[in-house]
């Protein structure tokens, strides 16, 4: 994976992104880390194309992120699984292919029930999100995007509303699905998923990247802020 980030700036009410600039190639799962409010999760919101920048350019590949191609080429899960509530898990996802992808009714059917149970979750498939676990819900938001065939996959702290358990079956469910070819950026908490699965790691303070490079910055960080934050998170 390539990235590019030219003078990328975002503010809502007061400046949220200052100025990145960063470029990165040749690695396939990066984790973007940091404090509450350090930007991380609207870096990955303005990465995945979710929302445009102040000002600045930035380039995934050599695409432009503001592309319809691009846009076409990633999938997401976000920390609540955002599923439709009224609609089964299947339907959940086949319903998405065949609007976005021009999917038949059986096409699209098919390739649900192929990533659900990828998923292990093939006996869960006929069940509102109502009536299974967070953990269950999270892993069909995961098939969901994978069923998209996304070169890459954005993942937002999508085990922040799980208790231990339920974040140990997502996270390993996630560490299964890296054999797939697929790239990942991803915004966690969990430092030891960090170190299992990240290739690359980002560490963000109050907008801007302080400190980035291999997981083994995570035991030998070099800037004080990095020191501060892994000593708060073990």
């Amino acid at each position: 994976m390539k990235i590019n980030i030219q003078h990328l700036r975002h503010a809502y009410d007061t400046e949220v992104l200052s100025d990145l600039n960063f470029s990165i190639e040749g690695y396939h799962s990066i984790a973007i880390i940091g404090a509450s409010g350090s930007g991380k999760s609207t870096l990955l919101r303005i990465l995945s194309s979710l929302e445009k920048p102040s000002s600045g350019t930035v380039t995934i590949n050599d695409a432009s992120i503001s592309t319809k191609d691009y846009k076409d080429r990633i999938g997401f899960v976000f920390q609540n699984h955002n599923l439709f509530p009224h609609l089964t898990l299947r339907r959940n996802i086949s319903l998405i292919l065949e609007k976005t992808r021009g999917f038949s009714f059986k096409e699209a059917d098919d390739t649900a029930l192929k990533f659900l149970s990828i998923v292990q979750l093939e006996d869960q498939v006929n069940k509102l999100p109502k009536n299974i676990s967070g953990g269950q819900a999270q892993r069909a938001s995961l098939a969901r995007a994978f069923s998209l065939n996304p070169d890459i996959v954005f993942l937002d702290e999508p085990t922040s509303a799980l208790d231990p358990v339920l974040t140990y079956e997502v996270l390993t469910t996630v560490k299964g699905l890296k054999g797939t070819g697929k790239s990942f950026i991803f915004v966690t908490h969990v430092m030891s998923f960090v170190k299992d699965f990240a290739d690359y790691v980002i560490f963000m303070d109050k907008g801007k990247i302080v400190e980035h490079g291999k997981p083994s910055i995570l035991t030998n960080p070099k800037s004080e802020e990095l020191q501060r934050y892994i000593s708060y998170t073990y």
